[in-house]
C-alpha cells in the first residue's frame, strides 16, 4: 500500500509544480498598440481645449494693463543711498500746495492727522509708551521717503504724481519736520545728503555701510 500511495504522490508531483510556476509575462505593447494609445491621448486633450478655454473666460478680469509709463515705475528701484532717483526736482513751497490738493483730504492739515496718521511734528520717541510715528522720527531715509511718495500716493490715485510733484511734496514734509529750508529744492542730488533723525536706528545699516554717511 506504500508503495501505491508514493507512486501516485510522485506521478501527481509534476502536475503540482506545474500548477506552482507563474504565468509567463504578457508581451511588450507593440509599436502599432503604442502608436494608438498616443493618439487617443492628443484626442483627449484636444477634446478638453474648449473646456478650458471657456473656464478661462469665466476668470474675473480684474485690473487694467499697465500704461508705458507706468511700465517704465514699476521697473525701478530707489535704493536708501539715493541710487534709482529719477530725475526732476522741487521745493516746499510748490510742496504745500500740491500737499493741501492730493493728501491733506486724508492727512489732516499740514500733515498733523487726520482719517490717516500724522506725518509731521511728532514728540514721542519711538521707545515711549506711544510712539508718535512721522517722518522725523521713523524715517532713515529721505530718498526712500520720495519713492514712498512718488509710488503709493496718494492713497486714491497712486503713482500719479510726476516726479517733480513728488520731490515737492518730500520737500515741503522734510521742511514741516523743520529738516530742510523752505527754498531747499530737492533733486536726486540734494535729496540723500538729508541726515535723517532716525537714519541709526536700524541694525541693517551696519551691513550697508555706504548708505551710513
Amino acid at each position: 500500500m506504500k508503495t501505491a500511495a508514493s507512486a501516485m504522490r510522485m506521478r501527481e508531483a509534476p502536475a503540482r509544480m506545474r500548477a506552482r510556476r507563474p504565468a509567463p509575462a504578457s508581451p511588450p505593447a507593440g509599436p502599432f498598440l503604442r502608436l494608438c494609445l498616443l493618439g487617443f491621448g492628443v484626442l483627449m486633450a484636444a477634446a478638453s481645449l474648449p473646456v478650458c478655454a471657456a473656464a478661462a473666460d469665466d476668470v474675473p478680469r480684474l485690473g487694467r494693463p499697465l500704461s508705458p509709463a507706468e511700465a517704465a515705475g514699476a521697473g525701478m528701484t530707489i535704493f536708501a543711498d539715493g541710487r534709482g532717483l529719477p530725475a526732476g526736482s522741487g521745493e516746499a513751497r510748490l510742496g504745500r500746495q500740491i500737499f493741501a490738493q492730493h493728501c491733506e483730504r486724508c492727512h489732516g492739515a499740514g500733515g498733523r492727522g487726520g482719517s490717516a496718521p500724522e506725518l509731521v511734528g511728532g514728540t514721542a520717541p519711538l521707545n515711549s509708551a506711544r510712539p508718535d510715528r512721522t517722518i522725523g522720527l521713523l524715517w532713515p531715509f529721505a530718498p526712500t521717503l520720495f519713492d514712498f511718495n512718488w509710488r503709493a500716493m496718494p492713497m486714491d490715485k497712486p503713482g500719479s504724481l510726476t516726479a517733480d510733484e513728488a520731490y515737492a511734496v518730500t520737500a515741503y514734509l522734510l521742511f514741516a519736520e523743520g529738516l530742510v529750508g523752505e527754498t531747499a529744492v530737492m533733486n536726486r542730488q540734494t535729496l540723500p545728503n538729508v541726515k535723517m533723525p532716525n537714519r541709526s536706528g536700524f541694525d541693517w545699516i551696519d551691513v550697508h555701510p555706504q548708505t551710513n554717511k
